[in-house]
């Protein structure tokens, strides 16, 4: 199973802004003062569309799907937390916390990855986990390792640990299980999504590991890193906050790989961070500032990545 992949779907917002719904557990999250609306969401258009210029560029396909305007979806543009894609032409639907999270699952999607020649086998729905009040956010809550065959989960409030369990059964992935914790406000809460603390590529990983406050927890989880012979590389909680942990490696033309970050990522980076992640791949990034505050998400959760078999 290849761990990265060229092609990857990403959503054009059309009314991007804070979601209060999400915010109630995505620490992220910020309110810009003094900006109407229209003007978040017409940065956010900009900070997308700049982005997805430098991924053509270097020969990455992305595949650009406008949001409606209805239904009132503001976080559309992290598709990764909804749907995922599977080598052997599964498609998975997840279950979302957020009520007005769920509206962005769009079955016009699938014609659009058809149209473009991709081939959709069987589509696994976990959905109805949502009537029990249970969730599992996509590669949000899972980062998923298919070449050692490896889940690896923090569990939240938007990742239970059952359905993950579950989940790994389907797709005979062996989990790795852990809770992951940021300072807010001085106490320690659970972080959210675990793209945010950590970033699986080929070769390396990218990991907050004063994140897991549990020692056998970390140990845990950092050996078997290791055992897949992953050069690990260890971010700063202050640079996890600045979404150094929210990065995907993705292949380019000729397969060369690219790490894909956000700006206030790479700058958070020291020289010696960089020059380890550089001698494994090239890095992209781009400003997303606007869509960092108001959405609590960066660069990865933007991007789904698509692994499907081409007809």
């Amino acid at each position: 199973m290849n761990q990265t992949t060229n092609s990857i779907l990403m959503i054009r917002p059309v009314a991007f802004r804070m979601n209060e719904q999400t915010a109630v557990n995505n620490y992220y999250q910020k309110v810009l003062d003094g900006l109407s609306p229209e003007t978040v969401n017409e940065k956010a258009q900009k900070e997308f569309d700049d982005f997805v210029a430098k991924l053509q560029k270097v020969g990455i396909n992305v595949i650009v799907v406008d949001d409606t305007i209805e239904p009132n979806t503001p976080d559309s543009i992290f598709p990764n937390n909804w749907i995922s894609f599977h080598q052997n032409g599964d498609v998975v639907l997840y279950p979302m916390f957020a009520e007005n999270r769920r509206a962005e699952r769009r079955e016009d999607i699938l014609d659009i990855l058809e149209d473009e020649g991709f081939q959709i086998n069987e589509i696994m729905d976990y959905t109805s986990a949502e009537e029990d009040a249970i969730f599992l956010e996509g590669t949000g809550s899972l980062l998923l390792d298919r070449e050692n065959g490896k889940a690896y989960c923090a569990l939240s409030p938007r990742a239970d640990e059952e359905l993950m369990i579950e989940f790994c059964e389907d797709f005979e992935l062996s989990p790795v299980i852990f809770e992951a914790y940021q300072t807010v406000n001085g106490e320690r809460k659970l972080i959210y999504h675990t793209n945010v603390m950590m970033c699986l590529g080929d070769t390396f990983a990218v990991i907050c590991a004063d994140c897991i406050d549990d020692k056998k927890e970390r140990k845990m989880v950092l050996d078997s890193l290791r055992r897949d012979e992953k050069e690990i590389i260890l971010i700063t909680e202050d640079q996890m906050n600045n979404f150094a942990g929210n990065m995907l490696e993705l292949k380019g033309k000729n397969d060369e790989r690219f790490l894909i970050m956000s700006e206030s990522a790479y700058k958070s980076l020291t020289k010696k961070q960089i020059g380890q992640l550089e001698a494994h791949v090239s890095i992209i990034h781009s400003s997303l500032d606007t869509i960092e505050a108001c959405g609590g998400g960066s660069a990865r959760c933007m991007m789904a990545e698509i692994f499907l078999p081409r007809n």
